[in-house]
C-alpha cells in the first residue's frame, strides 16, 4: 500500500528545529548522519508519517544549495511503497524522469529514488522502501 511516509523540510539549525517539535510535544527520534546525501537528518513522529528535518553537513551538498536559493522549508515529500524495484522500473518505462535511477540506502537504512519535479507535478517526490524489504 502506498502511503505518505515522511516530508522532508530543509533547515539551517537541527537543534533549532528539533527543539520547535519538542516543545509541540512531538517525539523526535535520534540524530543521524547521511554521508551520501552530506546531510544530518532527525526524523519526528507524527501519527503514522513523520517529517524529516535536514540539515546539510557541507556548504556544497544539495539541501545547502537550496538552503540558499529557497530558505528553509519543505524540500520533499516523501511516499511509502512496498516494492521500490517494481516501482522504479514501471516509472522508467514510462519516461518519468528521476534524479537518481539506482535505488540508495538512507537513514534508517530505508531504500529510496527521487522523482524529478518535471514527472512530479512540480514536487521533488522520493519513494522509499523499508531496509527489510531489500527488493
Amino acid at each position: 500500500m502506498t502511503q505518505i511516509d515522511h516530508l522532508g523540510i530543509a533547515v539551517k539549525s537541527l537543534a533549532e528545529a528539533k527543539q520547535f517539535y519538542e516543545r509541540l510535544g512531538l517525539e523526535v527520534m535520534p540524530e543521524e548522519t547521511v554521508e551520501a546525501e552530506k546531510v544530518r537528518v532527525a526524523m519526528v513522529t507524527v501519527g503514522e508519517s513523520r517529517i524529516e528535518l535536514l540539515e546539510p553537513t557541507v556548504s556544497d551538498s544539495t539541501i545547502a544549495k537550496f538552503l540558499e536559493k529557497r530558505g528553509q522549508g519543505l524540500h520533499h515529500l516523501a511516499l511509502h511503497v512496498t516494492n521500490l524495484a517494481n516501482t522504479v522500473a514501471r516509472l522508467k518505462a514510462s519516461g518519468t524522469r528521476l534524479i537518481n535511477e539506482e535505488i540508495k540506502v538512507g537513514a534508517g537504512g530505508h531504500r529510496y529514488v527521487f522523482v524529478h519535479p518535471s514527472s512530479a507535478g512540480g514536487v521533488l517526490l522520493e519513494l522509499v522502501e523499508d531496509a527489510a524489504h531489500g527488493g
